[in-house]
């Protein structure tokens, strides 16, 4: 083995990084044969396993090819033309199309020596090639970002597009086929779809379809506040909503109860977005919700959840333990099953047994066991729980506890030796202790089996291009909650009531405001002897843990949200 890494030539960047001093030929040689064997580009595994600096790598190869040099973080990734060059192409020689002009196609390229690359690329689209340097690792994520973008968009679906999407219905099955004929004329079909295509490229959480005595109105939910977008004439309202009654396999002959129904809309090979569907019966006809469930909502990385680096450290502590039970607490709407999906995504491996039981299930992720609860079926949580024991889990997820029978389970199953994450609804993470012993849970088994309680919040962020400066008086930060000492040294910011194009009315996306609250041998101690709501409040306070409001007055100072945004979210 020895002798055939001593044979293997090096040439090209390789060469050029031996001889600047950047690493010594031995060990070029050594990881030539580890990336033949990992099937990697040479730059890939050196960048990867960081045994070379990508920023130097590239100033490097620039000045000895005298090909110029670009830092991608200059571009649009979403709108490169990727389509130019197929996806196996790209990624099998690690190159993205940057611009095409006239018949030349400028790739951005780690390593300017991968003539083959150059090679096959103008072979198969019939252009000229001119190489562009970039970083190794901002072309990997670039690479992902551009592929991805191009298999989401939908920014050229033509009108004709709106009746033929791939949209599936929900598991019931549907009743009054003979009235569905009424409700699938073109006009109908296409004002639907726009409807759902417009939610989702808006990024909205639901949609709210809303019959009243003379007019309908439609309205989306974005970053927690609602909007009217259309309102459609009121004779045509009962149609539309048979119509999305239809696509979820509802009955759409039955008006006078509730029914739920699910809607799937592929967008694209790798992307379908769900629709969860209710309907309830009004005065002056079914008022429709549709909940929008997009399973990429759970991978955005603990990172962008909105944790200050201490509460991170604590959430992950708590999860990374072998028992024990979590619970994330909040109003409907906080983010808390994001939170644990985020969570549970960093447990999900082969090695580890993953079940969750949910009403319903929203976001459907590979690895993971996940159970619909169907009380009329006679499977509850407890149900769901007293078979998950049965099949040697090691982290349970229980979307809600919300009896004294599933608490007790929950609470057994985490004194036996498995994680236990769960969510329950209280204000805030002290009120949760008290919460469970009133639910009947002895003080005793919630000092052994609780490990970290959690509330939380969603704040709307301010808009990066037009937030502007606050003008607050100083006695209005104190009586807000900011110290005197610090005003000098924090710029607050607000929302640009008119908005730009980048943003809604001065707000862009939400964040996460937490309160992370492990339980200490104090708490525990406090428990047992029977302490109220305020004296754990206090016990936290005294341990440093900030609770809600100190946690967004913190967002405040970092200019991701305002003051005012924060006294909404955290009003008492």
């Amino acid at each position: 083995m020895a002798t055939d890494l001593i044979d293997l030539p090096i040439g090209g960047l390789p060469k050029c990084l031996v001889q600047a001093g950047l690493i010594t030929e031995a060990d070029m040689q050594l990881h030539m044969q580890a990336a033949r064997k990992a099937k990697l580009p040479l730059i890939s595994y050196l960048v990867t396993n960081k045994l070379v600096d990508s920023k130097s790598v590239t100033a490097k190869a620039s000045k000895e090819f005298g090909i110029p040099q670009l830092d991608l973080d200059a571009l649009d990734i979403r709108s490169l033309p990727v389509n130019l060059v197929s996806e196996k192409l790209i990624r099998k020689h690690h190159a993205l199309p940057l611009l095409k002009r006239g018949n030349r196609l400028f790739l951005a390229v780690s390593d300017p020596g991968n003539f083959q690359a150059q090679d096959e690329i103008k072979f198969h689209t019939r252009l000229n090639i001119d190489t562009i340097l970039v970083e190794e690792d901002k072309l990997s994520k670039a690479i992902e970002t551009s592929l991805e973008a191009a298999d989401t968009t939908m920014t050229d679906l033509l009108d004709a597009d709106l009746e033929n999407l791939e949209i599936t219905g929900g598991d019931q099955e549907q009743a009054g086929d003979e009235v569905a004929s009424d409700v699938d004329d073109a006009p109908i079909v296409r004002f639907v779809n726009k409807i759902l295509l417009d939610s989702i490229k808006k990024g909205v959480s639901d949609i709210h379809l809303e019959p009243y005595e003379k007019s309908f109105r439609i309205r989306f939910r974005a970053d927690g506040m609602l909007y009217e977008v259309a309102s459609p004439p009121p004779n045509i309202s009962t149609r539309i909503i048979s119509r999305i009654k239809v696509m979820a396999k509802m009955d759409i002959a039955e008006r006078r109860v509730p029914q739920d129904g699910r809607i799937k809309m592929a967008l694209s090979k790798n992307r379908a977005i769900d629709f969860r569907v209710n309907s309830c019966p009004t005065l002056f006809g079914e008022k429709v919700v549709l909940r929008i469930l997009d399973p990429t909502s759970a991978q955005i990385g603990i990172e962008k959840l909105g944790f200050e680096p201490v509460q991170q450290q604590r959430f992950l502590e708590a999860i990374n333990r072998p028992y024990g039970m979590v619970l994330v607490t909040g109003p409907t709407g906080s983010g808390k099953t994001v939170t644990l999906y985020t969570g549970l995504n960093l447990l999900n491996s082969v090695e580890r047994n993953i079940s969750t039981a949910e009403d319903p299930v929203e976001i459907t992720v590979p690895g993971i066991n996940q159970v619909n609860m169907n009380p009329k079926a006679g499977l509850t949580f407890a149900g769901a729980l007293r078979a998950f024991l049965r099949q040697d889990p090691d982290i349970i997820m229980v979307g809600e506890i919300r009896d004294l029978e599933t608490a007790e389970i929950a609470v057994k199953a985490a004194q036996t030796g498995h994680l236990v994450l769960s969510t329950l609804h209280t204000n805030d993470a002290p009120q949760t202790l008290n919460r469970l012993v009133q639910m009947g849970v002895p003080p005793f088994n919630i000092v052994s089996a609780v490990h970290l309680i959690m509330a939380q919040r969603l704040a709307r962020r301010l808009c990066e291009y037009c937030k502007v400066k606050s003008d607050l008086p100083d006695s209005v930060l104190i009586s807000a909650g900011f110290k005197e000492e610090d005003l000098g040294k924090m710029t607050i910011f607000t929302a640009n009531p008119n908005g730009c194009e980048h943003c809604t009315s001065g707000f862009k996306g939400r964040v996460g405001i937490y309160q992370v609250m492990p339980i200490s041998e104090n708490m525990r101690k406090l428990i047992l002897e029977g302490g109220n709501t305020m004296q754990l409040a206090e016990q936290a306070k005294a341990e440093g843990i900030n609770d809600l409001r100190a946690s967004g007055l913190e967002k405040v100072c970092q200019g991701i949200t305002s003051l005012e945004e924060i006294d909404r979210v955290t009003k008492e």
